[in-house]
């Protein structure tokens, strides 16, 4: 592991390290690649340099590139504009695909340097990770490339002979410290094929997993997912281990898991703070983890588990934010954790005793919460977002999404303290997800929205006629609205978008829509609607066709109109 370009060039010229499209990466070509970005790397001024490309033998070398050149490499999650603005802080140059403002670096054509490669040393700065930021802010961490090696070595004693020589096929991504370890680092190491490309469909993982002997480095999220229609019996013949992390894995998706794939995942637990830690296969009777090879653990007077390793930067022992139950041996039950316990008006809450009330409802399939942040002046509140079962998804297309909502309060008030009923409710298709499959803080925080800001987000109205099929508002854009930003400095108006928005919901506390949008027909927006002028919103509802139509007008003339079909909710087949 400290010398892994010299392990790959005394493999032969032919050996093949990966595949990308069916087609075979071969040592001379790997080795290429990594002169040319050591070569580059030796041009740029500075010691750290950030690193993003999707494809991953190209990462691998330019990673190793990297550390020959002795960079510290700083790893992007993602390339959107927020992320990349903290790095530039910190980076002295931009590798691979980032936005053009970033002035994004690549080798040039001809680029290569023909020093000989050489060995690091342990304590080299190789790296750079961040937290995966799902209970907030990411953090950026450093690692030592000894740490690095310890966990490779450690995962070879661990897994390595049940492996073999299986190619590793991944649904995560190597931009993040699990996805490093196991889909390009460990794999470099050993001598195993790397595939170059993340499989994002579950018809591309079924065929690919059914090629070769193989190895399957997946999320909990990725393995929720497995369509049972699909046949899987390719991947029954050719896995030799299928490896999640990110979260514990539910002893019922483990079982499904193995009934399709033929194998009990092996579940990783560790974090970017402390590496790996222990790991287990639940099969549903067993849910207690395994310390890994050289990691003692303990509670702490606290409860908290305690973790000393080779992984971690000294020997000290560091206390993980989750709570646990060590028993004799040293194996041990996760409780939870201790991050996810709050205080809202001095009372202490669970937001994971929340999250197991919801589920317990029968009207939720997943559900998270979390706690926004406080409008000066108001307290702070429990914001939930639950992927609706078929009982919830029916019953939020009955009764609509105010009345739902009350609904589930209702349910909660019994297990649940008052002031820890969520008062904001977002139902979603599915969970939002990044690279690794997880569900992050700040992707929920973005759905969440009006929650954090104080702006208002809807319009002033008053209903001036109602009956069975037909509403007419009068409605008032205030001047302070949130989707004004941007549309426009000198002369805001309200975006398209957002009246067809406003028309739904009106539309919803009215008429019994299908909880499913199922298209739009004749939209025209034909004059603005700015702020503080009023205008009509007349709503028509077509029971038989299952469609709203829509029309702002005023003295002005019509603003804009059009007609949106609804229908019930489609299962799908998987």
């Amino acid at each position: 592991m400290l010398d892994l370009l010299n392990a790959v060039a005394v493999r032969s010229p032919d050996a093949v390290i990966g595949w990308r499209g069916g087609e075979p990466l071969r040592a001379a070509a790997f080795l290429a690649r990594a002169r040319a970005w050591r070569a580059l790397a030796l041009r740029i001024p500075g010691a750290d340099v950030s690193l993003y490309l999707d494809d991953s033998l190209e990462f691998a070398a330019a990673l190793l590139g990297s550390w020959q050149a002795r960079k510290t490499v700083w790893l992007a999650a993602n390339t959107l504009e927020p992320g990349c603005e903290a790095l530039a802080a910190s980076v002295d140059a931009f590798l691979g695909e980032f936005p053009a403002r970033f002035a994004p670096q690549t080798p040039a054509a001809g680029d290569c340097c023909e020093l000989a490669f050489t060995g690091l040393d342990p304590g080299f700065d190789a790296l750079v990770v961040h937290t995966s930021g799902s209970t907030g802010q990411a953090q950026a961490i450093p690692k030592k490339l000894g740490q690095l090696a310890g966990e490779v070595a450690t995962l070879e004693v661990l897994f390595g002979a049940r492996i073999g020589a299986a190619a590793v096929v991944a649904t995560v991504s190597h931009q993040h410290i699990y996805g490093l370890l196991f889909r390009v680092l460990w794999p470099l190491a050993a001598g195993r094929d790397i595939h170059a490309h993340s499989l994002a469909y579950p018809e591309q993982l079924a065929e690919k997993l059914g090629q070769r002997p193989c190895v399957l480095v997946a999320s909990p999220a990725h393995l929720k997912r497995l369509p049972s229609h699909l046949d899987w019996s390719g991947a029954g013949a050719n896995l030799r281990a299928v490896f999640s992390s990110g979260g514990p894995l539910p002893a019922a998706v483990s079982v499904e898991a193995r009934r399709l794939l033929g194998l009990t995942p092996v579940e990783v637990y560790g974090s970017s703070e402390s590496g790996g830690i222990a790991w287990r296969e639940n099969d549903g009777g067993n849910a207690a983890w395994q310390p890994m090879p050289g990691v003692a653990v303990r509670a702490g007077a606290d409860g908290l588990l305690e973790v000393r390793s080779a992984h971690l930067p000294d020997d000290q022992w560091m206390a993980m934010a989750d709570r646990a139950e060590v028993r004799p041996g040293g194996c041990f039950l996760l409780l939870g954790r201790s991050d996810r316990i709050v205080k809202i008006e001095e009372v202490r809450i669970s937001l994971d005793a929340i999250e197991a009330a919801l589920l317990a409802t029968g009207m939720a399939q997943e559900a998270r919460v979390l706690v926004g942040d406080a409008v000066p002046g108001q307290r702070s509140v429990v914001a939930a977002f639950a992927v609706l079962s078929p009982a919830g998804r029916a019953l939020l297309g009955e009764s609509g999404k105010a009345a739902f909502d009350r609904h589930m309060r209702a349910l909660l008030a019994g297990s649940v303290e008052p002031v820890a009923l969520p008062r904001r409710w977002r139902y979603l298709d599915q969970m939002p997800a990044d690279a690794q499959g997880k569900t992050t803080h700040a992707q929920l925080t973005a759905l969440l929205g009006a929650g954090l800001d104080p702006r208002p987000r809807r319009p002033q109205v008053r209903l001036l006629e109602q009956d069975a099929q037909r509403v007419l508002y009068e409605v008032v854009v205030p001047p302070g609205l949130f989707y004004l930003d941007g549309h426009f400095a000198q002369a805001p108006v309200l975006p398209g978008v957002v009246q067809v928005d406003w028309a739904i919901l009106y539309g919803r506390l009215h008429f019994p829509l299908g909880p499913a949008f199922r298209a739009m027909h004749a939209l025209k927006f034909q004059n603005v609607i700015g702020a503080g002028v009023p205008v009509s919103l007349e709503l028509v509802h077509d029971a038989g066709k299952d469609s709203l139509t829509f029309r702002y007008f005023s003295a002005a003339g019509q603003h804009a109109g059009g007609r949106i079909a609804f229908g019930p909710i489609e299962e799908s087949p998987c």
